[in-house]
């Protein structure tokens, strides 16, 4: 089966499932990194992955048996991120049509409870005997990108960003009261958001949307870790793909005052991405952390 999001990392031109098994069976052969969980039953997980640019590649997940021949159950693109996105109280459960692993967490600054594919599934499966219910502590967020576009940014005095992050570290804070209870935290809540509600009201009869709208983390379709963002852009990387050549960039975005990395493939980007501007897509979340702390 060809992965939606084979094209993110390189490989846009796959047109059909033989090259796609053709280049499965060289990641499992040539796999720059294993990872093996044996069984009681004498069988082995393993996560074989190889790497066709810095930190970005294919992960295959599967089995090996008593052979020790190896067995394809599923695989993935991955891009791995260097950044600690956030540290939140992480639960991690099975998906339903894969033997693959999502996490969840809930970060105020969002607004939303994020999902995302879990990299390191086999970390989990390994030590998920020494926590019950939820692991606490850093988690590095990347996402890829199928398609996206460059937007301008939006023209902010320095006295109107640092009341923006005194205003986000008082709502965060009334969010934190409100789930304790707190009835004039959520009264407070209420009447930030009727305000800002007519605010918008008010600005859109005469200003574009994106002007008003600096930045957005909105759950998209019914996949639940893929999301709409619109994020500033800290950095940018011009990467190749060394199996195919085609050309990758790797973006650091801030979403919501959460940061985070992108990869996108140069060509499904409309505009050019500089650090000051924003990045409009539709992403797939993945993420990592590391379970032996």
């Amino acid at each position: 089966m060809m992965h939606t999001y084979l094209r993110t990392i390189g490989f846009s031109e796959l047109k059909n499932r033989a090259e796609v098994e053709k280049l499965l069976s060289k990641v499992v052969k040539e796999a720059t990194e294993r990872r093996i969980l044996k069984k009681e039953d004498g069988t082995a997980r393993a996560e074989l992955s190889m790497e066709f640019a810095e930190n970005i590649g294919i992960t295959i997940c599967g089995e090996y048996d008593e052979k020790n021949e190896f067995h394809i159950e599923h695989y993935f693109p991955y891009f791995r991120g260097k950044n600690i996105s956030t540290i939140e109280e992480l639960y991690v459960s099975k998906r339903v049509d894969t033997d693959a692993y999502t996490g969840m967490c809930d970060d105020y600054r969002l607004g939303v409870s994020l999902i995302f594919y879990l990299q390191n599934a086999l970390d989990f499966l390994e030590h998920r005997s020494s926590y019950s219910g939820s692991y606490s502590g850093p988690i590095t967020l990347s996402a890829l990108a199928l398609e996206g576009k460059v937007l301008l940014p939006v023209e902010k005095t320095e006295h109107q960003i640092n009341n923006g992050k005194a205003e986000i570290k008082h709502r965060n804070q009334l969010i934190t009261e409100a789930r304790q209870g707190n009835q004039e935290a959520i009264d407070s809540l209420t009447i930030d958001d009727i305000d800002m509600y007519t605010m918008i009201t008010k600005r859109i009869q005469k200003e574009d949307v994106y002007s008003i709208v600096d930045t957005t983390f909105i759950p998209y379709g019914s996949e639940s870790d893929n999301y709409t963002v619109i994020g500033t852009i800290h950095s940018c990387r011009l990467m190749k793909n060394t199996e195919t050549g085609e050309e990758l960039y790797t973006l650091l975005i801030e979403c919501n005052h959460i940061c985070f990395e992108i990869c996108i493939n140069r060509n499904d980007i409309l505009g050019e991405p500089i650090p000051g501007r924003r990045f409009k897509g539709i992403v797939w979340m993945q993420g990592k952390t590391d379970f032996l702390e």
